[in-house]
């Protein structure tokens, strides 16, 4: 999760009725052909997420190791070691998506199993595995996007110096992703530093939900340790200056020759104001920088917005000249982790608090969606797909429209053996509409990747809550993948055959319709 967040936060339920047709698309018909003829069309993970084999040749633990066995401990449906064991299974998996007809695949590097003592020297076996999975990608026609680092800091860096709180990770990151560059560039041309970085400090550094697990009461609970008020805001700079050091060293060694594209990787809500009063307008500028100007604004302008400054104080860090000169503009590209719409209410009187974190610094209030979990039994997210339309505007008029990709959309649902899934059919054709009417009005996006293509360990809801195009039966020792009727919409989309939803025939007889109880048909 990718990182699916209730962060700012909390898994959303709303209620569905299975009864209803799968439209959604209010007679708006659109297909793949209708984009640009070099639009990108994948699917994502990550290496923790969906690799397993854990501790096998040569890998070393990670802080998403240590939090996902804290997480989990004695209710597991399924050991997080082992996953979909995507590492044993990366053959049948890249047949998968020959199957769906994508174009692009988005993965993660496991830094702890290419350089498992997090410096030193290379895994062979590590080494190995990425090649054998890139090269295989690419004999099937599917271009690797890789992730160099997606929440899974070595933890014997964290044991050593606290990782991204202390400076000296910048070396042993940038020595790491130089390997990367040098042992795959030549096959590899789209390369992400950082998976939403923004989430990464204040999950794990504000409220302690997500690695390495660190909080300050009264922000956060049941966490190893920290400081809230300080620690997010010390991980997000070491993070740009790790990112703009790696850029360079990519841009000095490698793409001259290697001809790639570098850029970095963002969660991205659209803020919307729960009333139309100047306060709660003004609140959701102030989320939009805080959430997003964090590390846009010094990728683009050189230097964090002038609120943050203002609210955060002597607590936030400050770049040197050089420093400014060399996060300013290092990146070919922005990914977009999208999912949901947030309202927000002005709370100015937080940042007159002492003790203050990230929250109380942004001085909003963060209004959920009514719980009417008892009335279905799938917990997703709202389908305002408008909303990445608007986080697209954003980008393009706050700073200067660069080149995106979103990296992240899909639907969450409860784990279940269920492959009837209308649901996610309606959310992601209408959030590829909302992406197609923002490239029509200028924005730069080259494309779109559905999270995911396997039901995953998800980072909060572990094996509980899934997104994925194919089934996974964690009761089969094989591990055995189903397509899903998202999985079939999904690729018939991507053959230019369906316009929209209403194209299906679904024989919805309830949540738990397997593969055999399907009628599935094209118009």
């Amino acid at each position: 999760m990718g990182m699916r967040v209730v962060l700012w936060l909390c898994l959303l339920p709303l209620c569905f009725d299975f009864l209803r047709a799968v439209a959604g698309s209010e007679g708006k018909e659109y297909n793949r052909n209708d984009f640009p003829k070099d639009f990108v069309f994948g699917v994502s993970t990550s290496a923790y997420q969906v690799e397993g084999a854990a501790l096998e040749d040569g890998r070393k633990r990670s802080i998403y190791d240590t939090f996902a066995h804290r997480s989990i401990s004695g209710h597991e449906i399924q050991n997080p070691d082992v996953g979909c064991d995507q590492y044993h299974k990366y053959k049948e998996d890249v047949q998968l998506m020959v199957e769906t007809g994508l174009d692009a695949y988005r993965f993660s590097i496991s830094w702890s199993r290419l350089i498992p003592n997090g410096r030193g020297p290379v895994n062979a076996k590590g080494l190995r595995y990425y090649n054998n999975l890139i090269n295989e990608l690419i004999n099937h026609g599917i271009e690797p996007h890789v992730t160099l680092t997606h929440t899974d800091t070595p933890q014997v860096l964290e044991d050593e110096y606290g990782g991204f709180l202390d400076p000296r990770i910048i070396e042993d990151y940038t020595s790491y992703v130089d390997v990367c560059f040098r042992e795959f560039g030549d096959r590899v041309r789209y390369w992400t530093t950082f998976n939403e970085p923004n989430i990464f400090a204040i999950g794990g550094y504000n409220v302690g939900i997500t690695p390495p697990n660190r909080c300050s009461s009264p922000f956060g609970v049941k966490c190893t340790g920290g400081n809230s008020s300080t620690e997010p805001y010390i991980v997000g700079h070491t993070i740009l200056l790790a990112h703009a050091y790696a850029v360079r060293i990519y841009k000095e060694k490698y793409q001259a020759k290697q001809l790639g594209f570098i850029g970095m990787n963002l969660l991205s809500y659209h803020f919307s104001p729960v009333t139309n009063k100047s306060e709660d307008v003004i609140a959701v500028r102030r989320s939009n920088e805080f959430s997003i100007g964090w590390f846009m604004h010094p990728l683009t302008y050189g230097d964090y917005p002038e609120i943050m400054k203002k609210n955060v104080g002597s607590r936030l860090p400050i770049f040197s000249k050089t420093e400014s000169k060399l996060v300013k503009g290092s990146f070919d590209f922005i990914g977009i982790n999208y999912y949901t719409v947030m309202k927000m209410k002005d709370n100015s009187i937080s940042h007159t608090q002492m003790p203050r974190d990230f929250y109380a610094d942004m001085a909003v209030e963060w209004l959920m969606v009514p719980d009417t979990s008892g009335v279905s039994k799938e917990l997703m997210y709202p389908n305002e797909a408008w909303g990445l339309e608007r986080v697209l505007e954003h980008y393009k008029e706050v700073y200067g429209n660069p080149t995106i990709f979103i990296h992240e959309n899909g639907q969450l649902s409860n784990y279940n053996t269920s492959i009837n899934d209308p649901f996610r059919i309606e959310y992601i054709h209408d959030h590829i509409g909302s992406v197609l009417n923002a490239v029509r009005n200028g924005s730069n996006t080259r494309g779109y990747f559905v999270w995911s293509l396997l039901d995953v360990y998800e980072l909060l809801s572990d094996f509980y809550s899934t997104f994925g195009l194919y089934y996974v039966d964690y009761n089969d020792p094989n591990l055995t993948r189903h397509p899903k009727l998202s999985q079939k919409w999904y690729s018939e989309f991507l053959k230019g055959n369906y316009t929209t939803t209403t194209g299906m025939e679904i024989n919805q007889v309830d949540n738990t319709t397997t593969l055999d109880a399907l009628r599935y048909s094209a118009s």
